[in-house]
């Protein structure tokens, strides 16, 4: 299954009127998120600052999470069955991303002394409270400030995953 072909599933089976866009959809191996623009302009027209205060913002995803669930979850079951995995999903509102459930998988690594003493030194300094989140700390770190490369990488894995299904059986 392509990424165009995951995506265009979903847009078939979401309401029009849900967001304020298209959806953008990500996925790994264990699940797919579904995050939708929320339009915002009404609660924006009564704020005073540059931006929403997060109690706005808060509400208008929560209302939205209540008014869609039974859809959200006939959708989830649906797509769980045709692509043999979980559904997130959760709203965008600005450059702020409000995420409902989502799954929280283990990761397995072997790391050596200098990486293990990097996680000990962010729990013990109170960052992280264990070496998991510390570890997950890092991840985000690096996804935030190597965004560009990482999305450059993910273009050039869609092109080879590409020539791949097109490719001699």
């Amino acid at each position: 299954m392509t990424e165009e072909e995951i995506r265009e599933w979903f847009l078939r089976q979401i309401p029009e009127d849900w967001f304020a866009g298209p959806p953008q959809v990500e996925w790994d191996d264990d699940e797919i998120l579904v995050l939708g623009p929320l339009d915002d302009s009404a609660l924006a027209a009564g704020s005073t600052t540059d931006g929403l205060p997060p109690e706005a913002r808060a509400g208008r995803a929560h209302r939205f999470r209540a008014d869609t669930r039974d859809q959200r979850m006939r959708i989830a079951n649906e797509a769980q069955h045709e692509f043999g995995r979980k559904v997130a999903w959760g709203v965008t509102m600005g450059d702020e991303r409000i995420l409902f459930t989502t799954l929280s998988v283990p990761v397995m690594t072997r790391l050596r002394l200098p990486e293990r003493l990097v996680l000990d030194t962010l729990v013990q300094a109170g960052v992280a409270r264990s070496r998991s989140e510390a570890l997950a700390w890092c991840v985000r770190l690096v996804g935030r400030h190597e965004a560009e490369w990482i999305k450059e990488l993910r273009d050039a894995l869609v092109r080879v995953n590409e020539l791949r299904r097109r490719g001699p059986a």
